[in-house]
C-alpha cells in the first residue's frame, strides 16, 4: 500500500516536526512524508528545507484556498494550521498516486512502527483514535478528561488516516468543506477547530473504524488508563500493547503538569518525556522566535489582535472592502481600525 503522511505546522513548531519526521523516516522509510507549512521564515533566516527528513513542502499558498489571504486573516494560528488539513487531505487523496493518507500532529513521535494501522486500512476506509478508551473513575479525571472531551470532541485529530476511496474520499470532501467555512475555536457555538466536526464521522461514514488499541495516541489525557512499561529489549508498551506513538501536547509546564498528575509513579512516562525534550533541544533552531508566525502580524509588523480577526471574519462588507487585510497604509483595514479605535 502506498502511503503519504503529512503534518501541519509553523516554523515555531519546526523542532517538533523534525522529531516527528525523523521517527517516521526511521520506521517507515518507504512512506512519502509531506510538511504542510502555513508560515514563512523570520526575516533574514534561511532554512534549507531540502535537507529535512520530509520529501516535500506544501505552503499555504499552494492550496489555492478561495479568498487566500483574506480567508487566512480570519483564523488565529491554531485555527489556520488545523483548517488547512482539510484542503490538503482532499488534495492528496485526489491528486497523489497513493492508497492511504495519514495525518499526525507535529508534537507526536513514533516509538514503534504503524504497520498494524495499515493492516486496519485494509478493512476500513478511515481510522480515528478517541481521546479516551475507558470511563474515568475519579472526580478529578471526570473534570479534567471526560468533561474536556465533551467540549472539544470525542476523537483526537492529532491523528487521522483515510483510504483514497469510498468513505475515506467522501469524508475528505466533507471535512474540507466544513473546515474551510467553520474551523473556529468557538466552544460556546459548538466548535473546536477540526475536532467537534469529527464526532459525526461514525454516523456519516460507516466505513470508518475506531482504533481502540491503547498503544496509539498516548497522551496526558488518557494516562489514567494506560500503564507504560519497557520490555527487556527496551521496547515501550502501553497496557502490554506496543506503544506506537505518543502525543506530547502542550510541551512545557501545562503538559508536564497534567502528565505528572496522571502518570504518578509510572517512571517510564517521565523517561519518555525526557527523551522527547532532549530531541526537541537537538532539533531547535535558536534563530526562530518561540512564538513566531508570519501571519500573526500586519505588513508593518504590528501584531494582529484576535478581536481584529473576528471582526473581519464576521463582516462580509469588510472582506469586500479590504481584500488584503494584512496590508497597512492609507485605505487599509489596519488604517480603518485605527479610526474606529479613535
Amino acid at each position: 500500500m502506498k502511503v503519504l503522511c503529512f503534518s501541519s505546522f509553523t516554523f515555531a513548531y519546526l523542532d517538533r516536526a523534525r522529531v516527528l519526521f525523523a521517527t517516521l523516516r526511521r520506521h517507515h522509510p518507504d512512506w512519502r512524508l509531506v510538511a504542510l507549512i502555513t508560515d514563512h521564515p523570520p526575516p533574514g533566516v534561511e532554512i534549507d528545507l531540502s535537507a529535512e527528513a520530509f520529501d516535500q513542502v506544501v505552503w499555504f499558498e499552494d492550496l489555492d484556498i478561495p479568498g487566500g489571504r483574506s480567508w487566512l486573516f480570519g483564523h488565529d494560528v491554531v485555527e489556520a494550521c488545523t483548517a488547512v488539513k482539510g484542503p490538503f487531505l482532499l488534495k492528496a487523496a485526489t491528486e497523489q498516486p497513493v492508497d492511504a493518507v495519514l495525518y499526525l500532529d507535529p508534537d507526536t513521535a513514533l516509538l514503534n512502527d504503524l504497520d498494524p494501522l495499515i493492516g486496519m486500512l485494509g478493512q476500513h476506509d478511515g481510522l480515528l483514535t478517541p481521546h479516551l478508551l475507558a470511563p474515568e473513575t475519579t472526580l478529578e479525571g471526570i473534570l479534567d478528561n471526560e468533561r474536556s472531551v465533551a467540549r472539544t470532541g470525542v476523537f483526537n485529530l492529532g491523528f487521522l488516516a483515510i483510504r483514497t476511496r469510498g468513505d475515506g474520499l467522501r469524508m475528505a470532501q466533507w471535512w474540507n468543506d466544513r473546515l474551510l467555512a467553520f474551523c473556529h475555536d468557538d466552544i460556546p457555538e459548538g466548535l473546536f477547530v477540526d475536532q467537534r466536526w469529527c464526532d459525526q464521522i461514525p454516523a456519516f461514514f460507516p466505513g470508518f473504524g475506531i482504533v481502540r488499541d491503547p498503544g496509539y495516541n498516548v497522551a496526558s489525557w488518557n494516562l489514567s488508563h494506560r500503564r507504560i512499561r519497557f520490555g527487556a529489549d527496551g521496547s515501550a508498551y502501553a497496557n502490554d500493547a506496543p506503544l506506537r506513538f505518543w502525543h506530547f501536547t502542550k510541551l512545557g509546564p501545562v503538559g508536564e503538569g497534567m502528565t505528572r498528575r496522571y502518570a504518578r509513579d509510572n517512571v517510564e512516562v517521565y523517561e519518555i518525556w525526557n527523551w522527547y525534550k532532549r530531541q526537541i533541544a537537538l532539533y531547535r533552531d535558536p534563530r526562530i522566535p518561540e512564538r513566531w508566525w508570519y501571519w500573526g502580524q500586519y505588513a508593518d509588523g504590528r501584531p494582529v489582535a484576535r478581536e481584529d480577526r473576528l471582526r473581519y471574519r464576521r463582516d462580509p462588507e469588510l472582506q469586500r472592502r479590504f481584500p488584503d487585510p494584512f496590508a497597512t497604509g492609507p485605505d487599509s483595514y489596519r488604517a480603518w481600525l485605527d479610526t474606529q479605535h479613535g
